[in-house]
């Protein structure tokens, strides 16, 4: 028998504990979260192991409980563990641990220091970018003139710390006549941002600030044992809460995955996401004189500056996303993790599904802007019709109390569906998700287009079109250059000033 502690209580962590308890070996599955998770407590149950509900992000506590179980071997589902030390606390107490430790998880934590790296190594991809402590820091530039650089007033506005995926504001500021309503705007969510990633209380630098770049996004989820890294089909996540698009940014509202290549992608633009990320991870290993042990993911666009583009890190496997590669992957889930913490990767077979998976988060209504009024909400399931469709539910930001499954005001439930195709697959999650409501008439939401056939078309329409221009760029070996007139400088590369402020540092 092998006993595992997991730690988190979402949908990813849901779909790893089912994974977990699974296979073969025999494994008793302990686990440790917040609130309790139906899903995982089923699991646990199943395995003969132990729950407890607790501070996730205790690194004291949970190698204690770990230590009290004797557990062989854990794993840490979401960010916030990692960045307050948890793994490290695990290893200090000789419990091999697939999650990165704390310092390597600055790749997720810091996006400014993600970006540092990533300019300072010269891994591709890169974003102009600039960072600011503080609101006061940031106003100067912010409400700079239409005469300052292009690239500062087409930006994106980030919290510079990874801050549950709220926060990012994508601002256009092209024309004259409306540039004094950008400027305000984009200074007003300077302060917000100020306060917000202030109350973190963990990190310097408050605001970063990113050229805009435009192109379909998508996931690239792996593992690493410190040696070497294996890599899960890539996955298109989708942040906003509403369909075509539409309303603020959320965690992830659903995601899909051919079991392969995304329809929009080429096996080259695979391959080159897959070595930005491995580049970053080996140059964060370099910086930090550790090896990297656990999920890592590269959130990625393909661009026309630049083709496949890093727009962010995960120290983790993504969620929704997660769920999709943890049901493509054909292998006994506890030989893959102690073949990370081994070193040994390279000599296990991992096998994935050519099935398409789609994944639809449903969350009460007031998510994500107004998460009380999305709090203490009664979940019920028609599990029947979620049978008869043959369809996964993963139970994400609820608490079962008093026989009842409750939300607490974020993603509560997620359905996987399987199918020949994303579009099929989708039907078939749709009819799952109408089996799922709340028992107090109040709304439950999710997006319908997922994996469509309209949504997977239009993503090729822009892909195309991006393509053409970044193999354009490719041929005359211009790729990666940005051109801009500054006033008093004339033609510059700003890039140049990107890097001279980075090697200063």
């Amino acid at each position: 028998m092998i006993r595992v502690l997991g730690v988190g209580g979402g949908s990813r962590e849901h779909a790893l504990a089912e994974a977990l308890a699974s296979s073969s070996r025999d494994a008793r599955i302990y686990w440790i979260s917040e609130n309790l998770n139906p899903g995982i407590k089923g699991a646990v149950e199943r395995t003969s192991g132990e729950y407890l509900l607790a501070d996730s992000t205790d690194p004291e506590f949970i190698s204690a409980a770990a230590g009290r179980w004797r557990v062989d071997l854990a794993v840490i589902g979401p960010e916030e563990p990692l960045f307050k030390g948890v793994a490290d606390a695990l290893e200090a107490r000789g419990i091999s641990t697939v999650g990165a430790a704390r310092d390597l998880a600055v790749l997720e934590m810091s996006k400014a220091a993600m970006r540092r790296i990533q300019w300072s190594h010269g891994i591709p991809g890169r974003l102009l970018f600039r960072t600011y402590r503080s609101y006061a820091d940031a106003v100067a530039d912010l409400a700079a003139q239409p005469d300052a650089p292009t690239w500062t007033q087409n930006v994106v506005l980030k919290p510079a710390r990874q801050a549950g995926g709220k926060g990012v504001k994508v601002i256009e500021d092209r024309q004259a006549y409306l540039h004094g309503e950008k400027a305000s705007f984009k200074v007003e969510h300077a302060a917000w941002l100020d306060k917000y990633v202030a109350a973190y209380g963990d990190i310097d630098e408050r605001i970063l600030v990113e050229e805009k770049v435009w192109g379909p996004e998508y996931t690239v989820q792996c593992l690493s044992d410190g040696r070497s890294l294996r890599c899960f089909p890539p996955v298109q996540d989708n942040k906003h809460a509403f369909d075509f698009g539409m309303g603020p940014e959320t965690g992830g509202m659903g995601s899909y995955s051919t079991g392969h290549l995304l329809p929009f992608l080429t096996e080259d633009e695979y391959a080159r996401s897959v070595g930005i990320i491995s580049s970053m991870v080996r140059a964060v290993e370099a910086e930090v004189g550790r090896k990297y042990v656990g999920f890592i993911a590269g959130q990625m666009m393909l661009t026309e500056v630049e083709g496949p583009t890093l727009i962010e890190m995960y120290s983790r496997l993504g969620d929704p996303e997660g769920v999709n590669a943890l049901a493509s992957l054909e292998a006994d889930m506890v030989d893959v993790l102690e073949a990370a913490v081994d070193g040994r990767l390279d000599g296990v077979g991992l096998k994935f599904s050519e099935d398409s998976t789609v994944v639809k988060a449903l969350a009460p209504r007031g998510y994500p802007d107004y998460r009380e009024a999305a709090a203490g909400h009664p979940i019920s399931v028609d599990r029947d019709a979620i049978k008869d469709a043959g369809c996964g539910i993963y139970w994400g930001s609820v608490h079962e109390q008093g026989g009842s499954v409750v939300t607490r005001g974020s993603r509560a439930v997620e359905v996987l569906a399987r199918g020949v195709d994303a579009p099929s697959a989708s039907e078939r999650a749709e009819r799952c998700a109408r089996a799922i409501s709340l028992a107090d008439g109040w709304r439950l939401l999710h997006r319908e287009d997922i994996g469509s056939k309209e949504m997977i078309a239009a993503a090729i329409r822009i892909a195309d079109r991006v393509r053409s221009l970044y193999r354009y760029r490719a041929e005359r070996g211009i790729l990666g250059r940005r051109m801009d007139w500054i006033p008093g400088r004339g033609l510059v590369d700003p890039a140049e000033d990107v890097m001279r402020e980075v090697l200063g540092r």
